[in-house]
């Protein structure tokens, strides 16, 4: 038996996380369509990991829980790297909201139920939930401790609330982060942390489809326009995650590190800023 790391979402940021944090663990890997995850499994068993493809889908808790089960075949669920998810370009309001705001709480909550004394996970938001504009403490807790099986009937979640696609996005990361704090608290009954990675612009094959749609001129002069001057790669959110999830982290959880190349602090202090 192994120490196992569950990965959910078969992308660039998943993979780069999970290459260097799984040397040595049965990774398993879940993602919706079966020929990613099985993509992703090739890739890292020819470099000499140990992972094995699962189809799931994270707006499905039965899906989940069958994930955890294969999971707990090969031994104790000591990481969990959540790189699972939709992006505005890709999927409609409900969808959005359905998968990467009620599944990403779903699974921190039923992986919380069984992870392993000293066990970490890190969860991938985004820094869209950082531009929008900041909600009641009220909001923020019931975003973090609503019952997951509650928190689509929520009325700032309502479609009369929501106004697009990207509004949907930004609400599903910033319940995210907020729900990363409250299960830190429980994580850190069984001696596990909890933390939550937001990345900006990466370029992954779903960065791609951003600069190919309806927002993609928006994004490029977005990384044109911020501190760092271009986009990041996936293993830089890895290097962040690394910390994170090793000892030298050990420190920090319920905490969401922001990973964008300046690009919040030039929309709120530089050129990226809205004009009036």
């Amino acid at each position: 038996m192994k120490d196992v790391m569950i990965l959910t979402g078969a992308g660039q940021i998943g993979m780069a996380i999970a290459r260097r944090m799984g040397y040595g663990m049965k990774i398993v890997v879940g993602d919706k369509k079966l020929e990613n995850a099985e993509a992703i499994s090739k890739t890292m068993n020819d470099a000499g990991f140990d992972t094995v493809p699962v189809e799931m889908d994270l707006s499905s808790r039965e899906s989940i829980l069958n994930l955890i089960e294969e999971a707990k075949k090969y031994g104790e669920i000591s990481m969990l790297v959540n790189a699972a998810g939709v992006s505005p370009s890709q999927a409609p309001i409900e969808a959005i909201l359905k998968v990467d705001l009620y599944g990403t709480a779903v699974l921190l909550e039923e992986v919380g139920k069984v992870i392993k004394k000293g066990g970490v996970g890190v969860t991938i938001s985004s820094q869209s939930g950082w531009r929008m504009p900041a909600l009641t403490d009220e909001e923020d807790e019931l975003l973090a401790t609503t019952p997951t099986e509650e928190l689509l009937n929520l009325p700032l979640l309502q479609p009369e609330n929501i106004r697009d696609t990207l509004h949907a996005y930004q609400m599903a990361k910033r319940c995210n982060e907020k729900r990363v704090m409250a299960e830190a608290v429980k994580w850190g009954k069984r001696g596990a942390r909890i933390n939550d990675i937001a990345p900006g612009i990466i370029v992954t094959p779903l960065a791609i489809d951003e600069f190919n749609g309806p927002r993609g001129d928006f994004y490029k002069n977005m990384f044109a326009n911020c501190p760092a001057g271009r986009p990041g790669t996936a293993d830089e959110v890895a290097n962040v995650a690394e910390l994170l999830m090793s000892d030298k982290g050990a420190f920090i959880t319920g905490s969401t590190f922001l990973i964008d190349g300046g690009a919040t602090s030039s929309y709120f202090y530089g050129p990226l800023k809205p004009q009036d």
